[in-house]
């Protein structure tokens, strides 16, 4: 049976949750996430193209991974993330970071085509409306260029799948969806076109990889 269609984060709960999830977020999250950042940067680091939209930038915990060749602009919705992403690229002196915008992710500033590669690292089920966030990087990422994800989508079946849906009413207050669905994020027409690879921890996150 699939899943329901979980219940819509407001943008200010995104906030809420990541003020109080930014001071910890690092050493609370970075290990978890770490395999999932590898395999998305390198990713991105094989493709053509210079422009990379980095959505839901957090505290710049990628950004020293790419490439130098790779100009980045990051995004993120969360004040607080943000200020701990541009104290990262000033001490690092990462130059290939030119823009940090806090922006939302669903209805960006860019014009259209903007960008070479997007890439959203455990954002989509943060963002209140993983359909609108899909379609605007379809809009910013030019004809040619690639759209990656890189996230925990819910099991399709066994003790995760229930793990994952008693954890549900937590959302508003962890910051995203235990029991979000990859076919809430991607239409039909599009998962048919994209490539699923398993990443570590035990294949509990997915990177997405769909050529624009």
């Amino acid at each position: 049976m699939p899943p329901s269609p979980h219940t819509a984060l407001s943008a200010d709960a995104v906030k809420l949750a990541y003020r109080r999830w930014a001071m910890v977020y690092d050493a609370v999250f970075g290990s978890i996430s770490s395999f999932g950042r590898r395999c998305a940067v390198a990713e991105v680091n094989r493709l053509p193209g210079q422009r990379v939209l980095e959505v839901g930038v957090g505290t710049g915990l990628a950004l020293p991974s790419y490439d130098i060749d790779k100009r980045i602009t990051g995004i993120d919705l969360s004040t607080d993330m943000l200020k701990k992403a541009r104290q990262r690229v000033q001490r690092q002196n990462l130059l290939n970071v030119e823009n940090l915008f806090e922006m939302d992710a669903e209805a960006t500033n860019f014009e259209d085509g903007s960008f070479d590669i997007a890439v959203g690292m455990f954002v989509a089920s943060v963002v209140p409306h993983p359909d609108r966030l899909f379609a605007e990087l379809k809009r910013v990422v030019k004809p040619g260029g690639h759209i990656l994800f890189v996230n925990h989508f819910l099991a399709q079946k066994g003790l995760r799948y229930y793990i994952e849906r008693v954890m549900a009413p937590a959302s508003k207050s962890l910051g995203w969806h235990p029991d979000f669905s990859i076919e809430s994020l991607l239409p039909p027409e599009e998962l048919k076109k994209a490539s699923l690879q398993p990443v570590h921890p035990f294949g509990l996150f997915t990177l997405v990889h769909l050529p624009r």
